[in-house]
C-alpha cells in the first residue's frame, strides 16, 4: 500500500499513523470517562435523595402547611412558595443590578474604577454565605426590628450579583467587535449598539450566568436564617417572617423525630427537581429565543 493518500487537487497526505490512531482513541476515551466522572457525583446525590425521599412526597405534602409533632401528615407547601416568593425578590433586585454591572464592566470599565469593581465582585464571591446573611441582618432585619421576606431576598441578592456581573461581562466580551463597528458604521449609538446587537448576541451566555447564580442562592440556608427565618404558616407579606425549603429541610434535619427526617428527605428531592425544572425551562426558552433571532 502507498504511504500517501492523493487528493483531488493532487497534493498528497500522509495516512494517520498507527501511534497517532491509538493516542486519538485514548484520549476520546479520557475525555468520556472525564464526564461520566463529573456526572456519577450528581447522580448519586439525586439517585439518594429518590431512594430516602420518594416514600413520602404525596399530595398532602405539597398542599398543606406542616403539621404540630407527634400529628401525622402535613407538607412543606408554605415553605415551597415561600422560597419561590424569596427567589423572586432576589431576582428582582440581582439580575437587573449584576446585568448592569457586567454591562459596564465589559464596555466601559476598562479603567480604575473597572478595576475596583471587579475586584469587589470577585472577592463577593469568596465571601462565606452565612457573612452575607449577617450584613443582611444588620441592613434590613435590625432597621426594620423584624425578620422578613425582604431580607432573605436582599441577602440573596448580593450572592446572586458578583456572578452575574462578571459572566455577564466575560459573555459580551466574547461579541468580536467587528459587531459593534458595523452597528456603529450604520450611525447606530453605541448605548443603543450595546442594548440591541451586543447584548443581545449575548443572550444565551447571560442567561447561564443568571441561571448559574440562581441555582447557587435557590439552596442556601445560613442567610436566612438570619433574614427570613421562616414560620409554620402561610405568608405573602415582605415585610413578614417567611418559610423557605431549605428553612424547613434544616429545621426538620436537626429535631429528634424520624417522621420529619423523612419529609427533610422529600423536602431535599423537591428542592433539587424544583431548581433542575428552572434551569431547564429558562434554558430551553432562551435557546428558542435565541433560534428565532437567528432566523
Amino acid at each position: 500500500m502507498s504511504e500517501t493518500m492523493s487528493t483531488a487537487s493532487g497534493v498528497a497526505i500522509a495516512p494517520l499513523g498507527l501511534w497517532r490512531r491509538g493516542v486519538n482513541s485514548l484520549m476520546t476515551f479520557a475525555a468520556a470517562a472525564a464526564v461520566v466522572l463529573v456526572l456519577l457525583p450528581l447522580g448519586a446525590v439525586f439517585g439518594y435523595l429518590v431512594y430516602k425521599g420518594i416514600g413520602s412526597i404525596n399530595w398532602a405534602f405539597v398542599t398543606q402547611t406542616p403539621k404540630p409533632v407527634g400529628e401525622a401528615g402535613g407538607g412543606m407547601a408554605n415553605a415551597i412558595a415561600g422560597s419561590a416568593w424569596i427567589l423572586l425578590i432576589a431576582s428582582a433586585m440581582g439580575v437587573p443590578i449584576g446585568i448592569g454591572g457586567g454591562i459596564y464592566l465589559a464596555e466601559y470599565g476598562r479603567n480604575r474604577f473597572g478595576n475596583l469593581v471587579r475586584f469587589t465582585a470577585d472577592v463577593l464571591n469568596g465571601v462565606p454565605s452565612i457573612v452575607v446573611g449577617i450584613v443582611a441582618y444588620g441592613i434590613v432585619v435590625l432597621s426594620q426590628g423584624h425578620f422578613s421576606a425582604l431580607a432573605g431576598g436582599v441577602a440573596l441578592a448580593i450572592m446572586m450579583i458578583p456572578t452575574i456581573t462578571r459572566t455577564t461581562e466575560e459573555m459580551l466580551l466574547l461579541v468580536p467587535n467587528a459587531v459593534r463597528e458595523a452597528a456603529y458604521g450604520l450611525g447606530v449609538s453605541r448605548w443603543r449598539t450595546t442594548l440591541s446587537i451586543t447584548l443581545r448576541t449575548a443572550t444565551s451566555g447571560v442567561i447561564t450566568g443568571v441561571m448559574l447564580a440562581f441555582a447557587r442562592v435557590a439552596g442556601e440556608t445560613a442567610p436566612l436564617l438570619f433574614t427570613a427565618f421562616g414560620n409554620q404558616y402561610w405568608n405573602w407579606k415582605i415585610n413578614q417572617p417567611t418559610a423557605a425549603l431549605s428553612l424547613q429541610i434544616f429545621t426538620y434535619a436537626i429535631s429528634p423525630f424520624d417522621e420529619w427526617h423523612r419529609q427533610a428527605w422529600a423536602g431535599a428531592l423537591i428542592l433539587i427537581v424544583l431548581i433542575v425544572m428552572a434551569v431547564s425551562a429558562v434554558r430551553i426558552a432562551a435557546s428558542r429565543g435565541t433560534l428565532k433571532g437567528a432566523n
